[in-house]
């Protein structure tokens, strides 16, 4: 754990590209970091940096790591196809994320991805992705809506998972703004989440030991529920150390 009396988060940043040959900007949405300094630790934003030593600087200094949301990620990299409903993320984003989920993976520090991050999680240890669900799970109920920016959907968390310690509840209803989903799990990973039409909502390792857990909603959104800010205070807990304990406190 790092020196100071609260944990320090270290959360990673969104990239883009201006136009007209201007330089690119590191961008994060605000609720990132506001649920984190909630939650009693500490945020500090992680810029994409592309060699081992620089991640390897970046995360001596935190305690745990927050894999955000964001496009899609390049599936040629995960050996499947383009689709040409995918948005990708810039490159250097894409090198960096890929090095810091990895790295975060061997150093076993606490865990947590959203969006986006959940589906590195998995990527990162072995798994892939539906590409685009409509497509490839046309029965699906829907899960994303460009008319709706609260569009929301019901997930049933399973029994004795992480999750359903964390939440406490077997049904709660979830923003829903995602056109990928896990198709196939990584090693060491289980469901803990599902939406109604079977789609995977979040994912955990199964070593209870090791806080990793993602979840496809954004819980650091304004749209959230009162709920979701429990699974960044148990977070944090683990950051501090005391997930292994057993000594997450849940919040009332």
């Amino acid at each position: 754990m790092s020196h100071s009396s609260r944990p320090i988060v270290g959360i990673n940043m969104d990239l883009h590209y201006s136009q007209k040959g201007k330089q690119g900007l590191f961008r994060l949405a605000s609720g990132y970091c506001d649920r984190i300094l909630e939650a009693g630790a500490i945020p500090i934003v992680l810029p994409s940096f592309t060699k081992d030593a620089d991640v390897d600087a970046l995360l001596s200094m935190v305690d745990g790591v927050v894999m955000t949301g964001g496009a899609d990620m390049d599936p040629r990299r995960n050996n499947q196809s383009m689709h040409p409903s995918i948005r990708m993320i810039p490159e250097r984003r894409e090198d960096s994320d890929r090095l810091l989920v990895r790295r975060v993976i061997e150093m076993r520090k606490p865990l947590l991805g959203i969006g986006l991050g959940m589906q590195q999680i998995n990527v990162a240890l072995g798994g892939n992705l539906f590409l685009h669900i409509p497509e490839e799970l046309p029965k699906a109920m829907p899960h994303f809506d460009a008319s709706d920016d609260c569009h929301r959907h019901l997930a049933m968390i399973k029994p004795d998972t992480h999750l359903m310690e964390i939440y406490g509840d077997e049904e709660m209803r979830i923003n829903s703004s995602h056109h990928q989903a896990v198709k196939n799990l990584g090693r060491g990973l289980r469901v803990c989440a599902v939406a109604p039409d079977g789609v995977v909502e979040a994912i955990e390792y199964v070593d209870p030991s090791w806080f990793c857990i993602g979840v496809q909603w954004h819980p650091q959104s304004d749209n959230a529920t009162a709920l979701d800010t429990q699974l960044f205070e148990c977070f944090v807990q683990a950051c501090a150390g005391k997930f292994a304990e057993q000594e997450v406190e849940l919040a009332a």
